[in-house]
């Protein structure tokens, strides 16, 4: 995409001026240090700007751990975090106060856990409004004392749920293993959640260590921090019908703003979408013995050939033939049923749903065609497989910007721990499809891009990547958006509607149909 092809550029000319690469362990406090040295009093400043009230907004994730904190639910949350979202969030949702701990009084928070003056907050890094925080390294390399011994003391009393920390702060780590050293760490487990497939070395290492002494812990990939508290929130019972409203803000002031009436003069501008005339609304239902988790759905969808597609949230929904899915889990299966889909795309708890609707799609517009269907965590691809010799099928393309795929001469993969061994990096022309609901009407957005193989080097390759796409305006935007519609429906009538589906065989609750419309949406003058 070309967001992405920017970032990298950004990227690459802030490590030019000496910043530390992405995702480097001292990046954060490194960053603060080459701009503000240490001159503290600037830096709050800074910070205090950024993060002062009027810059807060609150997601459905802050109000569910608001209300969780407020009525009982969570008694003690630790964060890196210098913002007042949280407390903003139970005062909003409750009506409550929440005073937090940090580095100011710090030797109180120990005292509020041993009297259970829950629901406990404590700021390792400070509060932005106070002078002490925790930003540059001399900084980070330790944590104060009694906060310190607060989480190792509250680690000995109750399970741990880790979300939105990578665990790159060494001195954070450092108390999650002092902790593991305690009489009874982690009662009730830890689960350390993210969204990457694996978390980093240090978080496995502290993850097996635990698992060593027999503590439950599990590292959860996730969507998002917002959708991990709603699915929680949801599964929640007898939750405050008051504190429900308030969490569900979204959706108890929900407002529609109409559009203008459809004008009469010629179309401004194309618009890459197209209608969905259709959606799937049942599925099948696996029901385990044992609860799976997201990399068993992804090992049986690899050793499947793709013959199954899977996705869980309270349920693992899945399309393939039956037999197909009784073959791959065998006896970990109790059942399966057909289940009903959620029609309300919007919702944050059918996250899952939509993207289990874009494997599905992804899979039943490149099927018969030389196409390969990715789905990675930023989106689901369809991609010109570089190894076909369908060239006939691709002609449309080909008419519009030559080649569809190649070697990127003279580049080649960065080698580290993880890729000890360098590789050529190829491209190939690709579309990343996604689904959206605007009006209750739901459309299927083609974004035109290429595809970088391995996808590690893409962020080497921006170079190459703005040459290429550096003309694609226009009229040439508008060639490529057509050929593509072309290849991925075929052959069709001109306004017409085209059924795909992403298996030859099975029934509609093994096999889901979708009815899509030839003609991507355009936008008029109202008046």
């Amino acid at each position: 995409m070309q967001v992405v092809a920017i970032q990298d550029k950004i990227q690459a000319y802030i490590e030019s001026q000496g910043f530390p690469p992405l995702w480097d362990d001292m990046e954060y406090p490194e960053c603060f240090i080459r701009i503000f040295g240490d001159d503290k009093e600037r830096q709050r400043k800074y910070i205090k700007a950024m993060l002062s009230e009027e810059h807060v907004s609150l997601s459905v994730g802050h109000r569910v751990l608001g209300a969780m904190m407020a009525s009982g639910l969570t008694r003690t949350v630790f964060t890196t975090n210098f913002d007042t979202v949280i407390e903003k969030a139970v005062a909003e949702v409750a009506g409550t106060s929440l005073a937090a701990y940090h580095i100011e009084g710090a030797s109180s928070a120990n005292e509020a856990l041993n009297n259970e003056e829950f629901p406990i907050y404590c700021k390792l890094h400070g509060d932005f409004r106070y002078d002490s925080i925790k930003n540059l390294p001399e900084d980070l390399a330790t944590q104060n004392i009694h906060l310190a011994q607060c989480l190792i003391n509250a680690a000995n009393r109750f399970g741990f749920v880790v979300s939105g920390y990578s665990g790159r702060d060494e001195s954070i780590m450092e108390m999650f293993r002092a902790a593991l050293a305690v009489s009874n760490p982690f009662p009730h487990g830890l689960y350390w959640t993210g969204m990457a497939r694996k978390p980093i070395k240090i978080v496995s290492d502290l993850l097996d260590a635990a698992k060593a002494k027999g503590i439950r812990a599990e590292y959860v990939q996730i969507e998002t921090f917002d959708s991990l508290l709603s699915r929680i929130w949801r599964n929640i019972d007898g939750r405050s019908e008051t504190l429900d409203g308030k969490v569900r803000k979204s959706e108890t002031s929900r407002v529609a703003i109409p559009l203008p009436k459809n004008g009469s003069q010629n179309a401004l501008l194309r618009l890459n979408a197209l209608p969905i005339q259709n959606l799937p609304s049942q599925c099948l239902q696996l029901n385990f013995k044992v609860p799976v988790e997201w990399s068993d759905l992804r090992k049986a969808q690899h050793e499947t050939d793709g013959r199954l597609v899977l996705t869980k949230a309270e349920h693992v929904w899945c399309w393939g033939e039956e037999i197909v899915a009784k073959d791959q889990f065998g006896a970990a299966l109790n059942s399966i049923d057909a289940a009903e889909l959620p029609h309300d795309l919007s919702r944050p708890e059918n996250l899952h749903l939509r993207g289990f609707l874009e494997d599905a799609l992804a899979k039943s517009l490149a099927r018969s065609k030389p196409l390969l269907a990715r789905t990675t965590r930023t989106g689901t691809w369809l991609i010109v497989d570089r190894h076909s010799e369908d060239l006939a099928t691709l002609s449309s393309l080909q008419q519009v910007v030559g080649k569809v795929s190649g070697k990127i001469p003279g580049l080649f993969t960065e080698v580290d721990e993880s890729f000890p061994r360098q590789e050529q990096i190829e491209w190939a022309e690709a579309a990343r499809i996604s689904l959206d609901v605007k009006q209750d009407k739901a459309w299927l957005l083609v974004d035109p891009d290429i595809w970088i193989w391995p996808p590690r080097g893409r962020r080497i390759a921006t170079d190459f990547l703005d040459k290429r796409r550096g003309s694609r305006f226009n009229d040439t935007f508008n060639a490529l958006l057509s050929a593509w519609v072309n290849l991925l429906l075929g052959p069709h009538e001109r306004n017409s509607d085209i059924q795909v589906s992403p298996f030859d065989n099975g029934s509609a609750v093994e096999n889901p149909r979708f009815t899509l419309g030839s003609r991507t949406a355009f936008s008029k003058r109202s008046r």
